[in-house]
């Protein structure tokens, strides 16, 4: 029997992700859709032949697990209600805005025993899969990663998105990056962060295991500069990471595979599950306070959670 889902999310990224590859998984059925904005709710359940709900827990009551694609403020609070309900999270990143957002889903998730994903895109990619197994154990001494992006590039379907500006590149495409790098180097204990041109900020992380490494980022940068380059170099040398050889849409299917073998195996946890998530939002809400106040900040360890 396919899982039943419930979409929660409207704009680009929900309509032509989210909903498409739900319609289209075999193990997946797609029950409904919810919106901040009834109107394209409506519009969006129409599309792919299901109900649009005016309300949450209507929808959290028909399905067994969610899809979220909304502002990482809002996916916080859905996601929660929805683990706190006994649903299954397949989440977008970041998992929250702030670090106590994070540790709530986390919690609730722990006391629920219910399956997440959070779809960090280049983890569902097979050559970073497998580039990943092979380097998880290898003597590194750092890394060196570059992301520029153009959101104002025109024809970007992420151009108006409010929260991506407000919160710039730290946040949005920062969680790329250190979804690479922090299976390699480990988690982060101590960051520095500079501002720089453009809405840019530069990251120096210091991992537990006393490698280093550098990250530039820059969401809203000139189109000739759009990159995404991750380097490690230790003993092994110098190593880049593979580009993504599948769509979106593959890696997707990926995740959505990824979410139904926890829960048909009855076994929850997943590389990229909500207590990954809140491992990054842990380095981006201490690089936050480090670029603000230009000084080092250490980095909280994952607490227990009830």
């Amino acid at each position: 029997m396919a899982l039943r889902f419930g979409l929660f999310g409207t704009g680009h990224w929900a309509a032509e992700t989210h909903a498409a590859g739900l319609a289209a998984h075999p193990g997946a059925e797609l029950v409904g859709v919810w919106g901040r904005d009834r109107a394209k709710a409506t519009a969006l359940a129409q599309r792919y032949g299901v109900a649009p709900y005016p309300d949450v827990d209507a929808l959290l009551a028909d399905v067994d697990a969610v899809a979220v694609a909304l502002p990482p403020d809002v996916q916080a609070r859905i996601a929660v209600r929805a683990a706190d309900a006994g649903r299954h999270l397949l989440l977008d990143k970041p998992l929250a805005l702030t670090l106590p957002d994070a540790d709530r889903i986390v919690a609730a998730v722990t006391r629920r025993d219910v399956a997440s994903v959070v779809f960090f895109t280049s983890r569902f990619n097979p050559s970073m899969i497998d580039f990943l197994a092979r380097s998880a154990d290898g003597a590194w001494h750092g890394a060196r990663g570059a992301l520029f992006a153009a959101i104002s590039e025109p024809g970007n379907p992420y151009g108006a998105s409010p929260w991506r500006h407000t919160y710039g590149g730290l946040w949005d495409i920062g969680p790329h990056v250190l979804s690479v790098v922090l299976p390699v180097l480990g988690p982060v204990a101590r960051v520095a962060a500079m501002p720089g041109p453009a809405g840019g900020v530069h990251l120096l992380l210091r991992h537990t295991g006393g490698a280093t490494s550098t990250l530039s980022l820059n969401l809203d940068g000139p189109v000739a500069a759009k990159t995404f380059d991750v380097t490690f170099f230790g003993e092994p040398g110098i190593v880049p990471v593979p580009h993504r050889d599948v769509t979106t849409g593959q890696a997707f299917h990926s995740a959505v595979d990824a979410l139904l073998g926890q829960v048909t195996a009855g076994a929850p946890g997943h590389p990229c599950d909500v207590r990954f998530g809140r491992q990054v939002v842990a380095v981006l809400a201490a690089a936050d306070t480090a670029r603000a106040e230009q000084r080092i900040v250490d980095v909280p360890a994952g607490k227990p959670v009830a």
